[in-house]
């Protein structure tokens, strides 16, 4: 009888239907040390409850707020670097002479100043090609490697086996 209502409780445990009560006689059931051969399964788990029910959290939980920064007070001082910036700026009296470095008043002057400056461009320009010509004769070495090959087809010929 006892065993009938027991596995009925199981029933209505594994469907979450079960009372506080309920789930107590399960426990003091399955505690027990006469708990039916096919129901044995069943008694790790009730064991673990009734141990996690003992358990208690033993740590100090701290109560105390982190401070935040307040993010308020970069935007003012963005605002003060902007207006100090804006109080203190240079005022521009033309702003063509500002930018206006390099630039020559006399053509013949301009003129004089690129020709010198194409001068020398071309002089370490025609240095650099100068150094270059010998690749030519490298492209000459590596065209006599071309019959090299046609030397092993004509051996591949006569020793072929």
């Amino acid at each position: 009888m006892v065993l009938n209502n027991i596995e009925k409780l199981l029933k209505k445990y594994e469907n979450g239907e079960t009372s506080l009560k309920e789930e107590q006689v399960l426990k003091n059931y399955f505690s027990s040390d006469t708990v039916a051969p096919h129901l044995e399964s069943y008694k790790p788990m009730f064991e673990y409850f009734l141990v996690s029910q003992q358990e208690q959290f033993t740590k100090d939980v701290p109560l105390k707020t982190k401070r935040l920064f307040n993010y308020k007070w970069i935007s003012v001082a963005a605002v003060v670097v902007l207006m100090l910036a804006v109080y203190f700026k240079k005022p521009v009296v033309n702003s063509y002479e500002e930018y206006a470095y390099g630039t020559y008043n006399e053509p013949e002057e301009a003129l004089n100043e690129v020709s010198r400056s194409l001068a020398m461009i071309s002089q370490n320009f025609n240095k650099g090609a100068s150094t270059v010509g010998y690749l030519n004769e490298v492209n000459k070495g590596t065209s006599t490697i071309g019959y090299l090959s046609e030397i092993d087809k004509t051996t591949s010929i006569i020793f072929k086996k």
